[in-house]
């Protein structure tokens, strides 16, 4: 009996996933290379703080990019490593190309919250590009962005960088973030609804219509929350504005971090967040991801019985399909529950963050709750 229940719990969940993940895999807009029919000024805005090992190529490639009417400002948000002076080289006298220096950090702001906003008081243009120090551009990412923002008419267009990943913690943890977007946010109502439950968005790459990055408020509208890009998204659509996502195909991409501790601090200083700062609610999500992921595989393995067995490899193949969308290895979804026990250490260790109020990112304290 209660096999059964189990049995038919997991099936009717993977059943949701995999409806989910197909449609959107058929819908998802993904970013190609295409001219703009019209190249309004963009402002590309990249707040850095200590990015010194990233940022000279970061900039050398976007100055190389084909659509040419842009600024390019950089935030140097207080750095010790240099990033300022390596930007700068790396920009070669190119006009186009702008620093200026951040201001220390006022009493109830997140420090890249307060660096964006500075950066938009800043900029000309008549679009908003905000976006990390440490994403890759290909020589028409720029324009293929332009192109889908006027083609969507969208007020926010956010893109899931194609996420580059070397290390086994990377290649086991970071792909989760495409998996959740495309196993449990349908794109449809992210697109043609206004309900804020529908909205998220990738800090990474956001492109803004100015004229709706001022009517929400900008970045002193989620000045105080982790997540600021997803309260972003959410907020665009509150206004009764246009939503797009994409993903980013290639040509723009991003390496996240480099190991198991970046990993794991990374996604801890999230992940409550993501789930509303509940931590029951985080709880619940971990047992869900434990009994739909994992406890298949111990089932199996208790009773080498057929249905645990097409329960794990339906697991498998619903991360293995989200892999080959997102340009991902797609045997490293063999390995889902081992991903599962390392989002586990994970929320555990944002719990104990909480808890304690010890989060740190970039040497800068992140206040409990936010």
């Amino acid at each position: 009996m209660l096999s059964t229940i189990l049995g038919g719990f997991i099936s009717f969940a993977l059943l949701i996933l995999g409806m989910t993940a197909v449609s959107n895999i058929l819908l998802f807009p993904r970013l190609k290379a295409a001219q703009p029919a019209a190249q309004p000024k963009l402002s590309i805005l990249i707040p850095a703080r200590n990015e010194a090992a990233v940022i000279g190529q970061t900039i050398r490639a976007l100055l190389k990019q084909t659509a040419t009417n842009f600024e390019l400002i950089l935030l140097d948000d207080q750095s010790d490593d240099g990033t300022g002076k390596i930007a700068t080289q790396a920009a070669a006298d190119d006009a186009r190309f702008r620093l200026i220096s951040g201001t220390p950090l006022p009493s109830g702001w997140l420090g890249k919250n307060w660096a964006c906003h500075q950066l938009s008081q800043a900029a000309t243009g008549d679009y908003l590009l905000f976006a990390d120090a440490d994403v890759g551009w290909q020589p028409n990412a720029l324009a293929a962005l332009l192109t889908l923002a006027q083609t969507e008419q969208a007020d926010l267009l956010t893109v899931w960088p194609t996420q580059q990943t070397e290390s086994w913690p990377e290649r086991l943890v970071v792909p989760l973030m495409s998996f959740a977007i495309l196993c449990y946010l349908p794109i449809l109502p992210v697109h043609y609804t206004n309900l804020p439950a529908f909205a998220a968005a990738n800090g990474q790459c956001l492109l803004f219509r100015r004229e709706a990055y001022e009517k929400i408020g900008g970045h002193t509208a989620v000045h105080n929350n982790v997540i600021e890009d997803v309260a972003l998204a959410k907020t665009i659509k509150s206004h009764n504005l246009r939503l797009r996502m994409a993903d980013g195909n290639r040509l723009v991409g991003c390496r996240m971090y480099q190991n198991w501790p970046e990993v794991r601090a990374g996604f801890s200083k999230n992940i409550l967040a993501g789930h509303g700062g509940s931590i029951p609610f985080l709880l619940l999500s971990t047992v869900f991801h434990w009994l739909v992921f994992l406890v298949p595989w111990l089932w199996f393995a208790a009773t080498l019985a057929v249905w645990p067995l097409v329960l794990g490899l339906a697991g498998v193949v619903l991360r293995g399909g989200t892999a080959v969308f997102t340009h991902q290895r797609p045997l490293d979804a063999l390995l889902m529950p081992v991903s599962v026990l390392l989002m586990t250490c994970i929320a555990f260790q944002s719990i104990q963050w909480q808890r304690q109020g010890t989060a740190e990112w970039k040497g800068r304290r992140l206040e409990t709750g936010d």
